[in-house]
């Protein structure tokens, strides 16, 4: 079984895709098997197929397809990747008298693998339903990083163009200081990026397209370089998610110290604010008391101003007229 020090999908990622044939079929397969599950992928450049398995669905469909096998899925699990990942990895099983295998497309789009071998003096058959792989996942294990190759390759040439008409400089710097060539069928052309790009897409372009199977596989360079850039991005993305959990858990650890500072600054302003009030308090209480002991004197001549304020004045007595005085 294959170290399950990392997660699943990290380990899958990390692997190359490697050209296999199964029943005439030319196909790109990278796979992971673990103790019990496993989770392959293949392309035939067309549509991306996977299967995830685990414990209990291994266990379910070997009932299914082995009437008569009683046995845990550790007991037989070692047998079935000693058959399959010789086959998935294109270099055939070690035993292949006795293992058979085939692929048939289904009409909603899946496609099934039938394996036949041999287990215990028993025949042990296995099946692999693949379904189409979503959008997300084809993107992850193949899209990307094959435009990673694109750019790197494509910077590769610039560089290598580049080293060329520095050498066709020294060249020259040779022959205008006498020097020859003793071998005349030694001499090239001087290197002209452009025209080299166009003639070489001409000649190649047709070629590689009239061999499309071939095309499919990755040779041992660009299964390096494919692995090379995934591993690069895994460590990548892997160091800025610990520097990401570094700065939360400082922010974590900063977050009491604020409450702690806030608390002992929320108490002080209340100790000053209920000495204020008391000032305040007292304040009003002077204020109020000299004013009690003020009203008394107003209220003692208020009666005083009041009652010659109000007092009417006397009226002169009228005089009596008439007949009788």
């Amino acid at each position: 079984m294959e170290g399950s020090g990392a997660p699943a999908e990290d380990i899958l990622l990390r692997r190359p895709w490697l050209p296999v044939s199964i029943s005439g079929c030319q196909l790109l397969a990278k796979s992971w098997f673990g103790e019990t599950a496993y989770h392959i992928l293949l392309t035939d450049m067309h549509c991306v197929w996977e299967e995830r398995m685990d414990t209990a669905d291994i266990q379910s469909r070997s009932q299914e397809l082995n009437r008569r096998l009683r046995a845990p899925v550790k007991a037989f699990f070692t047998h079935l990747c000693e058959v399959v990942k010789p086959c998935l990895a294109g270099v055939g099983s070690q035993t292949e008298n006795e293992v058979q295998i085939s692929l048939t497309r289904q009409e909603d789009g899946s496609i099934n693998m039938r394996l036949k071998s041999e287990l215990a003096g028993l025949p042990f058959y296995w099946e692999f339903h693949c379904t189409p792989a979503p959008v997300a996942l084809v993107c992850i294990q193949l899209v990307r990083p094959l435009l990673t190759m694109s750019r790197l390759l494509q910077k590769q040439v610039e560089q290598l163009g580049g080293l060329l008409v520095r050498k066709d400089a020294e060249i020259q710097d040779y022959r205008e200081n006498g020097a020859t060539l003793s071998r005349e069928r030694l001499q090239t052309d001087v290197f002209e990026e452009q025209t080299h790009r166009e003639d070489f897409i001409a000649k190649a372009l047709p070629l590689l397209c009239s061999e499309q199977q071939e095309a499919l596989g990755f040779d041992g360079d660009l299964q390096e370089l494919y692995t090379a850039i995934v591993t690069h991005g895994s460590a990548r993305k892997r160091k800025l998610s610990e520097q990401r959990s570094a700065e939360e858990v400082e922010h974590a650890n900063k977050e009491p110290e604020l409450v702690l500072n806030a608390s002992a600054g929320g108490s002080v302003s209340s100790e000053s604010a209920d000495g204020n009030e008391k000032q305040t308090n007292n304040g009003e209480l002077e204020t109020r008391g000299a004013k009690m002991v003020n009203r008394p004197k107003m209220q003692q001549s208020l009666p005083v101003t009041s009652t010659a304020a109000e007092r009417p004045a006397s009226k002169p007595k009228k005089k009596k007229v008439g007949l009788f005085r």
